[in-house]
């Protein structure tokens, strides 16, 4: 489970021990973070992780639960974390309510088969980003579990 993006937006964001996968076990990422050139392009801000329709999805890290409800027809659960980064789960049904506090781990609902664009029968769209609206900056959520590998490459002609 190793991305591989480009170098700004592979940055750390936080220490590794303070989050884990949504899923276990460990999932297989399906579709990687491919975030656009401008934020109003089209683009993957989170990646797809393969998983069982009714498996429950788990805070990846400890926080406020920002928003459960309903976004564009599709189930969505958001957490806000101490470290400003907010977190994103869909299709999730919730079993928690905005307000409510969450450990790393706790079960927050369960994964739903209704995420367009899934290249396997059921996925969770995981997300992470800092602030909100214009001054959004999405983030690999992967970097949040130290599993984002950086490949360098050079800006000029070679030797």
């Amino acid at each position: 489970m190793v991305a591989v993006c480009r170098p700004e937006t592979a940055r750390a964001t936080a220490d590794p021990g303070d989050y884990a996968a949504p899923l276990t076990p460990r999932p297989l990422v399906v579709t990687g973070f491919d975030p656009p050139e401008k934020r109003w392009q089209s683009g993957h801000r989170g990646v797809d992780l393969a998983a069982a329709s009714g498996a429950q999805v788990r805070s990846a890290g400890a926080g406020r639960v920002r928003f459960a409800g309903t976004v564009a027809g599709r189930p969505v659960v958001s957490v806000t974390h101490p470290d400003g980064v907010i977190t994103t789960y869909e299709p999730v049904e919730a079993v928690v309510a905005a307000g409510d506090h969450v450990s790393r781990g706790t079960v927050i609902g369960t994964v739903v088969a209704a995420h367009p664009g899934c290249p396997v029968v059921v996925c969770l769209h995981w997300g992470a980003r800092r602030g909100s609206g214009r001054a959004a900056e999405y983030i690999d959520p992967l970097g949040l579990l130290g599993a984002v590998r950086v490949r360098l490459k050079p800006i000029g002609p070679g030797p």
